[in-house]
């Protein structure tokens, strides 16, 4: 076997070779641009210089209450400064950063407190009660830091040691961080929903954040100093990585405590913010708003949404606004959004419904990711791309997690074959673009006849009266399982019942997919919007 010239004397040292880390990202936005506004909260602006001093004083008091590498520290914190410092500072110390749901309860808190052996605990005033009865369920005794915003007071009782400020005077604003040495190295924990038992931790790396921060940029199309609104949670995959995504091009984050309307008009008017993510209830937020209290946008936003496809009729609204909507797709386990349905131009000139037809899809790999593909799970083998068989989603690549903390069985199922397995049942079309059917324990099997719940969510969206919708199977004695929908309306058509939808599924799907019930009522939804299907499950079995 001949050697490789290439591989001779050409060796990694500390000039050729460094491990790639997000981190570095605010350290080079501090220093060509200073004095650019990084955050704003409320009245309140930090300049680059600022962001990144307090983000290194935060990793220095870190490491002086004896934080050091693997070490968690756990943040229950709103959409503010401290949790954009977080980001950075935490994993600066070596430490990882993990993102808590601050719509969760006390056992589930205790839980991920104990599960993730947390040593520091910087917690939200807002928050107080929960993570008070969280700490005296837990294990685990952090050092408890109270978070107190004060550009929006809140009160709640102090349950720590010390306050942020307190915490951050303690340390070094010249302070070394910590580069990792390997870029494999955790940086943050999220944990999953859990709806089928405890939530399963999910870690992800230094390498991958770096890639699917820039990732992002590209995807968005975000120019140098773009300004971003925060709609979407940072405790959800770390706010798909987009803390560390505005330090690649020196953009200004807009903190939002909490979505509502008219902080949202007010951000984008103001502050002339032109990039946000959300759910589609987001966007349902910002369009019931009356157009008179709208104010007139100046700039164009870009609004990158998950979830759900966006009914037709809610993209139209969205374009008269003033927003270009693109569809991403993605998983905690993936970093957040690793699939987009990248636009082709040619496709401007098809007709409406055609469009809707595209837009439903998910789409094509995000540029940091390297595989993407539909494929039999029992077999790995690839389904043809006729749109019509249904695989499952599976990804390749830098942004999958390194897997579940402490749980190397799962971790194992999910990688099993060299591809995550996402639970997600899609079918592939002739293009090369994914388009999703069900998740896996979604799937209604109706006389043997597999029928997508999506599909028929889909058409119920278009239903001019109908605000939100879900499907879920219900038990039957002839057919096994028949769908069951559960609506919210939204007031534009009057008087509508069970029927008038029946007769508009008819319309739009074979027989047997037809909805055999429809529930009007409202949807159980997650915080970051998604709709518990799991509780609807609960709810078809004490309604049949």
């Amino acid at each position: 076997m001949t050697s490789n010239q290439y591989n001779t004397d050409l060796n990694k040292n500390q000039a050729n070779y460094q491990a790639l880390t997000p981190l570095g990202f605010l350290q080079r936005a501090a220093a060509v641009f200073p004095e650019h506004t990084a955050i704003v909260h409320g009245n309140s602006r930090t300049v680059y210089r600022d962001f990144y001093t307090r983000s290194l004083r935060l990793a220095s008091a870190l490491q002086s209450q004896g934080v050091g590498s693997g070490d968690t520290v756990s943040a229950m914190l709103a959409n503010t400064p401290a949790m954009l410092e977080a980001h950075y500072g935490v994993p600066m110390a070596g430490a990882v950063l993990h993102s808590m749901n601050t719509r969760l309860d006390a056992a589930i808190i205790a839980f991920q407190l104990d599960h993730a052996d947390t040593k520091v605990l910087i917690t939200d005033r807002e928050f107080a009660a929960t993570v008070k009865e969280a700490l005296a369920l837990a294990n685990v005794d952090p050092l408890v830091i109270d978070y107190d915003d004060l550009e929006f007071p809140q009160a709640g009782e102090l349950l720590g040691s010390m306050e942020y400020e307190q915490l951050l005077a303690l340390g070094d604003p010249d302070f070394e961080w910590i580069r990792p040495t390997d870029e494999w190295d955790a940086i943050s924990l999220n944990y999953t929903s859990g709806t089928t038992g405890n939530p399963k931790g999910v870690v992800y790396h230094h390498r991958g954040a770096y890639l699917l921060a820039q990732g992002n940029a590209l995807t968005a199309a975000m120019p140098k100093h773009a300004t971003y609104l925060w709609t979407l949670p940072m405790f959800h995959c770390n706010g798909w990585c987009f803390p560390w995504t505005l330090s690649v091009v020196a953009g200004t984050h807009i903190c939002l405590r909490w979505v509502r309307q008219e902080a949202m008009w007010k951000a984008l008017a103001e502050q002339k913010a032109t990039h946000l993510c959300g759910a589609p209830i987001v966007m349902s937020t910002l369009l019931a708003t009356p157009e008179a209290e709208r104010p007139q946008l100046q700039q164009a936003v870009s609004f990158m949404t998950a979830a759900a496809p966006p009914p037709e009729s809610v993209l139209a609204a969205m374009s008269e606004a003033g927003f270009d909507v693109t569809h991403l797709y993605g998983l905690t386990e993936s970093y957040g959004p690793a699939v987009v349905n990248e636009w082709n131009q040619s496709w401007d000139s098809l007709d409406g419904s055609r469009q809707a037809a595209l837009k439903a899809r998910q789409g094509v790999r995000y540029i940091s990711l390297e595989g993407l593909s539909v494929r039999d799970p029992e077999t790995m083998q690839l389904v043809p791309a006729d749109g019509e068989t249904i695989g499952e989603v599976m990804f390749q690549g830098n942004v999958v997690m390194k897997g579940y903390l402490k749980n190397p069985q799962a971790s194992e199922e999910a990688f099993d074959g060299g591809w995550f397995h996402s639970g997600d049942l899609a079918v592939l079309h002739g293009d090369g673009y994914v388009q999703l059917k069900d998740r896996s324990k979604d799937i209604i099997i109706s006389g043997g006849e597999n029928i997508s719940s999506i599909e028929i969510e889909d058409v119920l969206y278009k239903h001019p009266g109908i605000d939100a919708a879900a499907v879920v199977a219900m038990a039957d004695e002839k057919w096994g399982e028949t769908p069951c929908a559960f609506v919210e309306l939204n007031g534009q058509v009057d008087d509508l019942d069970q029927e008038q939808i029946i007769t508009w599924c008819k319309e739009h799907l074979a027989g047997f997919k037809v909805p055999r019930k429809v529930v009007f009522e409202e949807l159980p939804k997650t915080s970051t919007g998604k709709i518990q299907k799991f509780r609807l499950r609960e709810r078809v079995k004490e309604i049949t």
